[in-house]
């Protein structure tokens, strides 16, 4: 297996702002190659922000997305107002909400209107069925950053893909209608005070994503070189005719496969398996995901892996009494934001360990003392956490769950369902198809799993079916059903490189026996070592610790010569079939970085996603890295 799966190190290198991987339209990361290039983004410093063209689809704005946008508001907008763009009214009315609510609490609520656009193929009689419904949410120019908090933190707003084809339908030369009073487009430059949030354009989108090309050698798909490069109609000719891809027509089918993958039922699902997976003649069976009467009537998709955590609260708020939720261990920072700006707020215990328990009973006790409903909404928990790699005691906050009567949800993307299975525990299980699931990273996606066994489940089940709607586009879909075909496959071979690289690396790090004065590793985060019993009591038999681990040193000039060296892709993200790093801490945390150091999660902090390549290179790679680190220091 390991022999057809394995991709090269070689060539990896990517210039400032490329697409990662490169030559892909819909890519979701970047390439940020040096420490000053992340420092340069995070501080809107023009050499960077003029090179993007690519880059993490909840922070950065895809192109085709900002000239849809630039359309709509020369259409629609007045006196200067800009938009979000988002798949159904429902997504809309939560954006005007948000803005409202978030704007009236700052002190003076903004004007925000909702415009639907139908656009319809030019020429098709039968729009109805043909055209694509947009949801436009106008609002005035300056309040464009609050605006880009709700895209961040819900990934509801719509895909590339989607702007795609909303672009393709849109006559190319016909003039746009503009109010005397729309607004100009060419927009100074204005410095941040979020990078995440902020209000910069960037000016260039290729339009299509490169086709592919299958090597002979390696039995990997991979794109095809720039002079290849194809129209839509012929791209989606070739995947679909190759057999790489279904055809867009399929997307339920795609879905139900996707479903059944992620609920566990499909009694073969394997590479070869996947034209059935969908299908009515596929064969299902008992869950293998620990509760067996899970089916794929109990597992929802989304548009992303942050929408699924938004609608996994948003259902908590539905179906449950009013209180605040609990933050259990240091989460991706947008988890956090979603409980405390939507609802009571929550608790936040940032640390995730056994000691953290005790206040936590403490807290339910103070609140069941001051109410007679529940003490907690619902407790949020990643296993592991991402970026320390810590897992949580389950039984004994599953037992607290019970006892004081809240929700125990779980984001198991770090872990996946293949290495643990954490959902006997929790009423809900969240994950982000967008990471190893996909591993191509050229799609988003979500997953929400309901626990049939957990006491709330009729209320949490009923809650979801008047609910739930399918925003998930149909061509993500198809493109995450054609990436998680090999996924099992794929994780025993990251698994097994990623346990040589964290080896190789502690027994050169401080908790070596032998440590000695030029050691410049502080500690190697992961699974293994990290509340390792918590993890292996979740660990699935055969499965193993996962693909990312972060890891200290112990000067700031190591961290810097290490992350600088190591020669392989370099930007946000994880999950991917190929190694990926970043400066976690500088890159999630630029503006907070005293805040999260409280947590332990440094700013000097590594985070490495490793993928598929052969293990002796990956080795090498590090270890050149450790020298370059170690020499840096020596240097001083």
């Amino acid at each position: 297996m390991a022999a057809t799966m394995t991709t090269t190190l070689s060539n990896q290198q990517v210039a400032l702002g490329g697409s990662v991987p490169p030559l892909t339209a819909h890519a979701i990361s970047v390439s940020l190659p040096t420490w000053r290039d992340v420092v340069g983004y995070e501080e809107g410093e023009q050499r960077v922000v003029n090179a993007m063209v690519s880059g993490y689809p909840r922070f950065f704005i895809h192109l085709s997305i900002q000239k849809l946008a630039r359309i709509c508001e020369q259409k629609f907008g007045v006196n200067g107002e800009r938009c979000l763009l988002c798949p159904t009214r429902k997504v809309a009315e939560a954006c005007r909400a948000y803005l409202v609510d978030r704007s009236t609490k700052a002190g003076s609520p903004i004007p925000v209107r909702l415009v639907q656009f139908l656009i319809c193929p030019e020429g098709e009689k039968d729009c109805a069925n043909r055209g694509i419904e947009l949801h436009i949410v106008l609002f005035p120019g300056d309040s464009f950053p609050l605006a880009k908090q709700f895209w961040q933190h819900t990934g509801l707003c719509i895909s590339s893909r989607l702007a795609d084809r909303c672009l393709s339908m849109l006559p190319e030369e016909a003039p746009v209608a503009r109010s005397p009073t729309a607004p100009s487009f060419v927009r100074p430059p204005t410095k941040p005070g979020n990078r995440h949030y902020s209000n910069k354009s960037f000016s260039w989108t290729p339009e299509t994503s490169p086709p592919l090309s299958k090597s002979p050698s390696s039995g990997r798909w991979s794109p095809a070189a720039p002079g290849e490069t194809l129209s839509s109609d012929q791209d989606t000719y070739v995947e679909e005719r190759y057999g790489r891809n279904l055809p867009l027509e399929s997307a339920a089918f795609a879905k139900r496969a996707l479903r059944r993958r992620i609920a566990g039922v499909l009694v073969r699902d394997s590479p070869t398996e996947w034209s059935i997976a969908g299908g009515q003649e596929a064969e299902v069976g008992p869950s293998t995901r620990g509760v067996e009467s899970v089916s794929e009537e109990d597992v929802f998709l989304f548009s992303t892996g942050m929408s699924a955590i938004w609608a996994a609260h948003q259902l908590a708020l539905g179906a449950r009494p009013a209180a605040k939720s609990i933050c259990f261990g240091f989460p991706y920072t947008d988890t956090l934001k979603i409980l405390e700006k939507w609802g009571p707020g929550c608790h936040f215990l940032g640390h995730g360990l056994d000691k953290d328990i005790v206040e936590l009973e403490r807290i339910l006790e103070r609140e069941s003392a001051n109410s007679s409903s529940p003490p907690a909404l619902a407790l949020f928990t990643e296993f592991p956490s991402n970026p320390l790699l810590r897992s949580a005691d389950l039984p004994r906050l599953r037992a607290l769950a019970d006892e004081h009567d809240f929700l125990l949800v779980v984001d198991e993307t770090i872990g996946n369902f293949v290495n643990v299975e954490v959902l006997p525990y929790a009423d809900i299980v969240v994950s982000s198809l967008s990471k190893v699931f996909s591993g191509d990273a050229n799609t988003m996606g979500g997953s929400l799993v309901l626990n049939p066994r957990g006491r709330h489940y009729a209320a949490l089940k009923a809650h979801m079916a008047q609910s739930y709607e399918d925003s998930y586009f149909d061509e993500d879909a198809i493109y995450m059903e054609r990436n998680s075909r090999d996924f099992k496959q794929r994780i025993e071979i990251i698994d097994g490189n990623t346990l040589a690289v964290c080896s190789f690396l502690r027994a050169r790090s401080l908790a070596a026996a032998d440590a000695g004065p030029r050691t410049v590793v502080k500690e190697v985060f992961y699974p293994k070592w990290q509340t390792a019993v918590h993890y292996e009591r979740c660990r699935q038999p055969g499965g193993g610790y996962g693909g990312l681990f972060s890891i200290t040193f112990t000067s700031t000039a190591a961290s810097h010569a290490f992350f600088d060296t190591l020669r392989c892709h370099k930007g946000p993200s994880l999950g991917t079939n190929f190694t990926l790093a970043c400066p976690y801490t500088v890159l999630a945390h630029y503006v907070e970085m005293d805040w999260a150091a409280q947590y332990g999660v440094e700013e000097g902090l590594v985070r490495v996603s490793v993928g598929l390549e052969e293990r002796e290179e990956l080795l090498k790679i590090f270890e050149d890295a450790l020298l370059a680190a170690e020499a840096a220091v020596e240097s001083q």
